[in-house]
């Protein structure tokens, strides 16, 4: 593959999350997250798994390490416990232990020549938070302005990148639409809508807080965000595409990049009874203004294309032409490398974003170790190879793409899906924690060196 362009200004990179490979739930006063919580009700987790342990990342982060700098990228990002900050979540004064293990972290991580991206909320708040009602409390905009003062004040003198959220759609729709994250909620509508606007309004009054705590620092939030075309070419399937495009990626693009929401969602909610017009009254004056503080780049997260069709119609009645889809990974989601490249020619055509960062992307497949102990996990392997092909694409076009992290570094808990899809460039073995790098990581490996 050629080498970008622009390649002494692209970052390289691998991510992961705290919940998910971290472990050490209960240790040096770390107090419960939502997904502790969640993951510890029946049912929620496919085989009850929990991340009381996960990677067990706290206690082996060094040897980690080692394996990125092995691996040869440039940067990281990765994830803060927000109640390994503040146990409860409305204390104001940090669990010390907590700051000393990001330290620790960080330290290491520069001692090896990675830089740290650190996102600041990736879905496990304290359940303390949660039981003030969470996101859908317009108070949760000031406990997070306040978590992200005494992490950039902490983090600042060595961390200069930063990440307020990672998927708000995430914690949003799944969480009170659909139910499969915390708080479990379903058909919530108008909570999901609050939550939305309150994880927006608190990225926006965080930038300035955090660029006063830390020179030099470049701050953005964290989209996951995919190119959505309707399933045929009926007016049905038509319709439902705007709804969907509107609910997963306007939501949050055109607030932070118009200073406006996209209206059309809310007609066809109140047209599906699914709000009433007093739940959009959450929008109070000046709100838009602080959501839209400029960002110094925009994280995206692509994972695959949406096509969409209007599940209340009969398909019989809808057989128009339908679109041909591609192979699926074992999470079922569709292989689309293009989409990668249509999503960022987008974003600049669109919403003229200055920068963007591919903050994650990746595959699940459960390819495990042969009896040599090699992984040959080559699906994953063109899933990387393909995708980072259309970006480089994209660059050579005059895309402003400036890196790429690849999801994820090592197999994890996979949220509700628990221990049972694989993203790993390296494998781990859940009951040993033994770590066995797959052929993708030593594909990634080769062809970092061939970008130098």
């Amino acid at each position: 593959m050629k080498k970008t362009k622009k390649k002494n200004d692209f970052r390289w990179g691998i991510a992961t999350s705290s919940y998910q490979i971290e472990g050490a739930h209960d240790l040096h006063g770390r107090g419960p997250s939502v997904w502790d919580v969640f993951s510890h009700s029946k049912g929620r987790v496919k085989n009850g798994d929990n991340g009381d342990i996960a990677c067990d990342h706290y206690h082996r982060f060094p040897e980690d390490i080692k394996l990125m700098k092995d691996l040869g990228v440039d940067s990281y990002r990765f994830s803060i416990s927000w109640p390994r900050i503040f146990p409860i979540g409305t204390e104001n004064k940090v669990n010390q232990p907590g700051m000393d293990f990001y330290d620790r972290l960080v330290d290491e991580l520069l001692e090896n020549d990675i830089t740290p991206f650190v996102t600041l909320n990736h879905w496990d708040i304290p359940q303390g938070l949660e039981d003030l009602g969470g996101w859908t409390n317009r108070d949760m905009v000031e406990q997070f302005v306040k978590y992200s003062h005494y992490l950039s004040r902490g983090l600042g003198d060595r961390v200069s990148n930063w990440i307020t959220h990672n998927e708000p759609w995430c914690i949003s729709f799944l969480g009170y639409v659909e139910g499969r994250k915390p708080p479990g909620l379903k058909n919530e509508w108008a909570k999901s809508l609050h939550t939305a606007h309150h994880l927006l309004l608190s990225h926006g009054k965080a930038v300035p807080e955090i660029k006063s705590n830390v020179k030099n620092a470049k701050v953005g939030i964290t989209l996951n965000l995919n190119t959505a075309i309707p399933a045929s070419d009926s007016e049905y399937d038509k319709k439902e595409c705007a709804f969907y495009d509107a609910q997963f990626n306007r939501l949050y693009l055109d607030p932070l990049y118009k200073q406006k929401y996209p209206e059309l969602l809310f007609d066809r909610l109140l047209e599906k009874e699914a709000i009433k017009q007093s739940d959009l009254n959450f929008i109070q004056e000046g709100d838009l203004k602080i959501i839209s503080t400029p960002t110094d780049f925009l994280g995206v997260n692509y994972y695959s294309r949406a096509v969409i069709r209007d599940e209340s119609i009969d398909e019989k009645l809808n057989e128009n032409h339908k679109i041909p889809m591609g192979p699926k990974t074992d999470f079922g989601w569709e292989v689309y490398p293009r989409g990668i490249y249509d999503l960022l020619k987008r974003l600049q055509d669109e919403y003229n974003v200055n920068e963007i960062m591919i903050t994650e992307n990746g595959c699940s497949y459960g390819d495990a170790p042969d009896k040599n102990n090699k992984v040959n996990d080559i699906k994953r392997v063109e899933y990387h190879r393909s995708h980072i092909e259309q970006i480089l694409l994209a660059v050579d076009e005059g895309i402003p793409c400036t890196g790429y992290f690849a999801w994820s570094l090592m197999d994890n808990f996979e949220w509700a899906e628990g221990y049972s899809q694989r993203f790993g460039l390296i494998w781990v073995d859940f009951e040993s924690l033994e770590r066995v790098p797959k052929e993708s990581y030593y594909w990634y490996q080769n062809f970092l060196k061939s970008q130098k």
